[in-house]
């Protein structure tokens, strides 16, 4: 039986404009500049494959307006939401590490935010079985008082906070399985025991300082944030281990009412700014595990608000796999490096497996007791 799954999309959000780099650093007249690797291509050739298989046509659209500077302020700082509006009235500028912006970003920003916050009202009011967000710049790794990352403000942390806001949801978990470690969201929530952050990605590879094990929340939160950090190389095998060994007993025994994801593809095999392995049919696969989940815990309320991944050619197959997931459709897309054998090198290896004991021997015991 088919599913009904909001799509929340916005052309604007587009529009967004990081700065010419070498990959992601910026350039200081040391070398010939090139396409940041957060610019639109990836998305919209996601966006382009939905609309260009008739997929768009059988998903809800729901409308997304900019927030109001009081939604921002909700996290981010009065002193940080001035300067980014300031910059981006003129010719742009430094949101923070990593995340230089041209003019007119910070009202694509807010967008995006409302995007986010009108895809998770849809689901909790019942208007939409669950829902899919592909709008940029990304979030998870917006702090309080900074970007880092190509994020400026935190999407689905000001999405949560505003349906506990307007009493929605009592409970919220996030599960993050982008490559790079969720900072912003953990930061939002590190003190809260009515949202639980998880965050599946690679060790140290960003931010390079942030997503130990050790780190678990803190006060009222102690016990609530759970870090899952991989070793690179880390597949398909490792990734349905830590879903199975971490993050349903988790999410099973913290009850929420509404899951998100926070939904990256650069722990693909072919994303340039990761060096995991994952396939587009590993993305289906978790996102049944969750829905699972959500159909036992929330009533199947679900939302996966898209984040990174940089791959133009692999990122369009990893989206519709979702997709096709959420709406338990069949797009009838073929993505033929799925048809390979998948051997040794995406089967669970013992580091792994080692790592993710960690986890489940500390912070998850703490939590599920």
């Amino acid at each position: 039986m088919g599913r009904k799954t909001g799509f929340i999309w916005h052309e604007k959000t587009m529009w967004h404009a990081s700065a010419p780099a070498s990959g992601f650093t910026a350039i200081r007249g040391q070398a010939q500049p090139g396409v940041h690797f957060e610019n639109a291509e990836t998305k919209r050739r996601l966006k382009n494959m939905l609309d260009g298989h008739g997929i768009t046509e059988q998903l809800t659209g729901i409308p997304a307006a900019e927030v109001d500077e009081s939604v921002l302020l909700r996290f981010h700082t009065p002193e940080y939401v001035t300067r980014i509006r300031e910059m981006s009235e003129h010719m742009g500028g430094d949101a923070g590490e990593s995340t230089l912006f041209g003019p007119g970003s910070f009202d694509i920003a807010r967008l995006t935010v409302g995007a986010c916050v009108a895809g998770a009202h849809a689901v909790t009011d019942g208007a939409v079985d669950n829902g899919y967000v592909l709008t940029r710049p990304p979030g998870h790794h917006a702090e309080r008082d900074q970007g880092r990352g190509f994020c400026i403000f935190s999407n689905i942390a000001l999405a949560i906070m505003d349906l506990i806001a307007h009493k929605k949801v009592e409970k919220v978990a996030v599960v993050d399985w982008d490559v790079h470690h969720g900072n912003g969201t953990e930061q939002a929530f590190y003190d809260r025991n009515d949202v639980l952050t998880i965050s599946i990605h690679q060790d140290r590879l960003y931010p390079t300082d942030t997503g130990d094990v050790s780190d678990n929340g803190s006060g009222a939160g102690e016990g609530y944030n759970i870090n899952v950090p991989l070793p690179p190389g880390s597949g398909g095998g490792a990734y349905h281990h830590v879903l199975d060994r971490v993050v349903l007993p988790a999410l099973a025994d913290f009850k929420p009412d509404l899951i998100v994801i926070a939904c990256g593809y650069d722990a693909s095999n072919y994303d340039p700014l990761g060096n995991m392995m994952l396939l587009s049919t590993h993305y289906a696969e978790m996102t049944n595990k969750i829905m699972a989940a959500a159909d036992d815990l929330c009533n199947g309320r679900l939302l996966a608000c898209h984040e990174g991944g940089y791959s133009k050619s692999y990122v369009p197959y990893c989206g519709v796999a979702t997709i096709d997931a959420l709406r338990q459709g069949d797009s009838g897309i073929v993505d033929l490096s799925s048809l390979f054998p998948e051997n040794s090198w995406q089967a669970l290896q013992p580091h792994q497996e080692e790592a993710v004991n960690t986890v489940v021997d500390g912070p998850l015991k703490r939590l599920v007791g």
